[in-house]
């Protein structure tokens, strides 16, 4: 099994390139880049009368401009250099300068990084504590009136969109035409500074409550129903059987022996728990006006930012891969009967 995961951890080098290669081409291509912003701001910015050919060069601005501009951001030189250029850099642990703010890649994301992190963790957390025990619950009553009722809540849920739903919850409770009960948005209040400890933590939790819901919405349908699968399948085996003619309780049997081995397939998901770092969608985000990593990668793929394009690029899909291994780790963990090859 150490030679799988060995080849697992390997496979990790020709899979990044991969990605990052075609993601790479994709942004040398996509029309509307920084070279040609440039070009447009200088042209109207000072060159009045100049005008944009039909081959995308801009006319009217001299050519040692254009030459310079090109030399500033790279494209002076060939994609494949470009490309190895970026890898190498990449080695040492170098992202860039974003083309927007002017900063270094790696301090305009780890800005991003609290916020995110932290909607990550109180989403994933609360997620797992409200969907297991109702699992569970739905597994015990199946085929009741509290069943069905649970089911049908849970998949509208699962049907509504986090940013469509996070609108709504704005409309109703954000002080628009009903109830003014959260604030409409941010991650806290301005004045977050000045207030008490519990002032804070209030303040905190106000601002959370209806983003996380948003964020959690798509989740209760999957994990519930995952859950609750798993627990039934478990209650039909021969060990449970064995259990209760033993005369133990339905709730040891239950939480004791059936559960314990239900949650083998619900813990491999743990493993994605290193990608929260990169957790929320950019759509909810500008609902709520939360500057975190969804919408600061939405922001720069439309400034055409391609630096902090790809270091999002690059931590998401190094945190995804290696979240898959430690899903397969932790498999083999929590069940015995596993054994990769």
């Amino acid at each position: 099994m150490t030679s799988y995961f060995i080849r697992r951890f390997l496979l990790i080098i020709p899979t990044f390139l991969g990605i990052t290669l075609v993601t790479f081409l994709i942004l040398q291509f996509v029309p509307g880049g920084p070279l040609e912003t440039a070009l447009m701001q200088m042209r109207t910015g000072g060159q009045q009368g100049a005008e944009v050919g039909s081959s995308g060069t801009t006319q009217g601005i001299p050519q040692e401009a254009i030459e310079e501009l090109k030399r500033f951001y790279g494209f002076d030189k060939p994609i494949y250099e470009r490309y190895l250029i970026w890898i190498g850099n990449l080695v040492q642990l170098d992202l860039g300068t974003s083309y927007k703010y002017n900063e270094p890649v790696w301090d305009v994301i780890t800005e991003r990084f609290p916020v995110s992190i932290y909607f990550g963790l109180v989403g994933f957390i609360l997620t797992y504590i409200v969907c297991v025990p109702l699992g569970v619950y739905k597994a015990v009553k199946n085929g009741s009136a509290f069943d069905f009722t649970s089911s049908a809540l849970v998949f509208i849920g699962y049907s509504i969109p986090g940013f469509a739903f996070g609108a709504m919850m704005l409309v109703l409770f954000g002080g628009g035409s009903f109830w003014d009960v959260f604030p409409l948005g941010g991650f806290r209040s301005e004045d977050w500074e000045s207030l008490s400890f519990w002032g804070k933590i209030w303040d905190q939790v106000h601002h959370t409550f209806l983003p996380v819901l948003s964020y959690m919405i798509g989740s209760f349908a999957t994990l519930t129903i995952l859950t609750k699968n798993s627990v039934i399948e478990n209650l039909s085996q021969d060990y449970i059987r064995t259990a209760y003619s033993k005369g133990l309780s339905e709730k040891k049997v239950i939480f004791g022996h059936a559960l314990r081995n239900s949650l083998i397939p619900i813990s491999t998901g743990l493993g994605h728990a290193i990608s929260l770092v990169l957790a929320g969608s950019f759509l909810i985000e500008k609902v709520f006006n939360i500057n975190g990593m969804g919408l600061l990668g939405y922001q720069s793929i439309l400034d055409r930012d391609y630096p902090v394009v790809m270091g999002i690029l690059v931590i998401s899909t190094l945190l995804l891969l290696i979240g898959n291994i430690l899903s397969d780790i932790l498999y083999a963990i929590v069940d015995p009967r596993i054994r990769f090859k």
